[in-house]
């Protein structure tokens, strides 16, 4: 008998347990309408796919840091953003963000010992991260880092993924100065950063935690993550990037270069492609725009409430006065044919809410609009 496998000691995958909810869904007689899960589901902009088609002729290996023109077009895509300028260095493209989140910790040679904090309502890969990397993940209140415990890495992830909240530029540079006092690496993931929906954010932009004002022109212990999924509905292609200190980027490249995690040449040239483009984006933005007011809507019918501080990204954050409890909330959308993401997925601080991604066709969304307005008693 062999040895192997041994436990990593992971979590089970959370999605299997909706299987018994999306089977009752999928019993309505009209279809379930999936708003479970943030994939993106309208087509790729053709000009992007006219990009990686005229790349396709990749007969040779590309590189683990990337092409010139798509690390020139990361850096500009950060200018934009108002962040600082880290050179060629300071950048790369990555195979998607999840990537990026699970495996940097392992990555900058986090270990066992180790404290790694993670947003105490969270995407569940920054906990992961840690985990493969043999630290400690502990949950935080992004807000209050005076009230964190000493650990040498951080997860940030603003806009927040269920929860949608936005970290200002001062809140940002309280982490940043926690950071520079415990000698930690703060990690920022920022994928949905260009789905604003209420000001100043719209105006002025979600801030970063690489803006000039916030890390005052020194990238020193700080990287951004960033994902094309969202903005350009690229997510078949794995198509995101990291944004940052050189100095925590080098060692980054070196196991990558081991481990052979390299983003595909025609991969590379589309996201350049893309990464330059903010018409599409916006015109992305303003459909997703469209579906979240529809649904704010017929939720608010049923007497579901968004999280007044749900203000960017791909999802509501829903919560209803009758109960306190997730799994009733997934039940009662479920009984309409709706298929949604219960709070306990994203951390002992979530439970009592759901998530509602905005990530299905116009006619789904309308139909689980009319479904929510129609429905006599939402708890029933």
């Amino acid at each position: 008998m062999t040895t192997l496998p041994r436990s990593l000691y992971l979590p089970a995958f959370p999605w299997d347990q909706l299987a018994p909810a999306k089977a009752l869904a999928s019993s309505h007689p009209d279809g379930i309408c999936d708003l479970s899960v943030g994939t993106p589901v309208d087509s790729t902009p053709g000009f992007i796919r006219e990009a990686l088609s005229v790349a396709s002729d990749a007969h040779g290996y590309p590189t683990v840091i990337g092409t010139r023109e798509v690390r020139e077009a990361i850096l500009a895509w950060g200018q934009r953003r108002n962040m600082v300028d880290v050179g060629l260095s300071g950048v790369i493209p990555t195979i998607g963000s999840k990537e990026a989140v699970a495996w940097i910790p392992r990555l900058l040679g986090v270990g066992p010992g180790d404290t790694v904090l993670v947003p105490e309502v969270a995407y569940p890969t920054y906990d992961i991260g840690a985990r493969l990397g043999g630290a400690t993940p502990v949950p935080v209140d992004p807000r209050k880092p005076d009230t964190w415990p000493d650990a040498v890495l951080v997860f940030l992830n603003s806009p927040g993924n269920p929860d949608g909240h936005v970290l200002s530029a001062d809140e940002l540079r309280a982490v940043r100065q926690w950071a520079c006092e415990h000698d930690a690496v703060v990690v920022s993931d920022e994928c949905y950063a260009a789905l604003p929906w209420a000001e100043p954010w719209i105006s002025e932009g979600v801030p970063s935690l690489l803006d000039e004002a916030v890390c005052e022109g020194d990238p020193s212990g700080l990287l951004v993550l960033y994902s094309l999924s969202k903005q350009s509905n690229l997510a078949g292609y794995r198509a995101a990037l990291v944004y940052g200190d050189p100095e925590l980027v080098a060692p980054i490249v070196e196991v990558r270069k081991h481990s052979g995690l390299i983003v595909p040449a025609p991969v590379q040239h589309a996201m350049a492609i893309a990464l330059r483009d903010e018409v599409h984006a916006e015109a992305q933005r303003a459909v997703y725009e469209r579906r979240r007011n529809r649904l704010v809507e017929a939720c608010g019918k049923a007497g579901l409430v968004n999280d007044e501080n749900s203000v960017a990204g791909l999802y509501l954050w829903l919560a209803h006065s009758r109960t306190q409890d997730s799994w009733t909330l997934v039940d009662a959308f479920a009984k309409l044919g709706i298929l949604v993401a219960p709070g306990d997925f994203y951390g002992e601080a979530a439970k009592g809410r759901v998530r509602v991604a905005l990530t299905a066709s116009d006619e789904r969304i309308e139909a689980a609009s009319q479904r929510l307005e129609t429905c006599v008693n939402f708890l029933a």
